[in-house]
């Protein structure tokens, strides 16, 4: 059987899964917009994947049932999990959509490059990793950017306090007055106890939206402070200042080992851009490398060596703090 073939089959088989799964769609119906949104309260282990202030969208009938189907499955749970911390407006149904979406244009880009299905196979295996990159950088930009502003968001919520305000309404000036992520999350914390939580479960569901140890160290002195009662904007300006020097320092720290993380990049990926380069140059010479059993010695020494090297550069240069 001819390579062309087997690509019409694999696009084939491909067209044949949406289809099937576009059919059980149609049979499992539509979910309500109602059960769908009580759902983010009236269940405590639900983490929404989309802010409950946006404006609500309407899901085809696809997303909808495969959503339907995907509910009680537990790996839905952490890719909603997963989706809320990243803030991206996704349902499960159609993250997995976008990874077999990308799994197969990684798969045709890489047999229209190499004309070989080993290239292929590696396109469709980056494609299928590309997504979960994505929303690992998008949850560690957010936090990022989450941890630099909660000083200033604990000295609000501190002054808010000694002026008469409650926690809530302490909590509600936070939401107006901070730019997001920090007005965005507090301001679900808001909607969150006016639908029946309490401030406790309120703050354990940013906590699971937020992986911060800043945060914990916040949610858990209010935690304690409701339990045992003290000054707690005393508490919380003692915990902001060593938030605050806990991002200088990090601050310094990415400055000092910048380099040696740019030197990791280039390292590691330099070999990979230049058998990139020598396949476009003279694909005949990089191609033989998988037509002999050295070659795939070569290589998969040579893989293994960057990675090792890669992660002890990036092993070195993370300082925690």
């Amino acid at each position: 059987m001819s390579m062309e073939w087997i690509v019409i089959l694999a696009i084939g088989g491909g067209l044949a899964v949406v289809s099937l799964f576009i059919g059980l769609a149609i049979i499992l119906g539509r979910r309500s917009i109602v059960e769908e949104r009580l759902g983010q309260y009236t269940d405590r282990t639900y983490i929404p994947t989309r802010p409950v202030e946006r404006k609500e969208r309407k899901l085809s009938h696809f997303s909808e049932g495969l959503d339907k189907a995907l509910k009680r499955r537990s790996f839905a749970s952490g890719i909603s999990t997963e989706l809320a911390r990243a803030d991206l407006k996704l349902t499960v149904a159609e993250y997995l959509m976008l990874i077999f979406i990308s799994v197969v244009i990684g798969f045709g880009i890489g047999f229209l490059i190499s004309r070989t299905p080993v290239l292929a196979l590696v396109g469709g295996v980056f494609g299928f990793f590309l997504p979960r990159w994505y929303v690992g950088w998008r949850q560690r930009r957010r936090v990022r950017a989450f941890n630099e502003r909660l000083g200033d968001t604990i000295n609000l919520l501190t002054n808010s306090l000694r002026s008469g305000y409650s926690m809530l309404q302490a909590i509600e000036t936070v939401s107006k007055e901070m730019s997001p992520p920090i007005s965005t999350e507090f301001a679900r914390v808001v909607k969150e106890v006016g639908l029946g939580l309490t401030i406790e479960e309120a703050l354990a569901n940013l906590l699971r939206r937020i992986n911060s140890d800043d945060l914990d160290l916040l949610v858990t002195a209010i935690n304690i402070q409701h339990e045992v009662g003290g000054n707690l904007a005393d508490i919380l300006e003692s915990i902001a200042h060593t938030i605050r020097e806990r991002v200088r320092i990090k601050g310094e720290i990415r400055v000092l080992t910048t380099q040696g993380r740019i030197s990791g990049y280039i390292i590691s990926f330099l070999p990979i851009a230049l058998g990139f380069i020598l396949f476009f140059i003279n694909r005949e010479y990089i191609l033989s490398l998988f037509q002999h059993v050295c070659g795939w010695v070569m290589i998969v020494t040579a893989s293994f060596a960057i990675a090792t090297g890669f992660l002890a550069i990036r092993r070195i240069v993370n300082i925690e703090v």
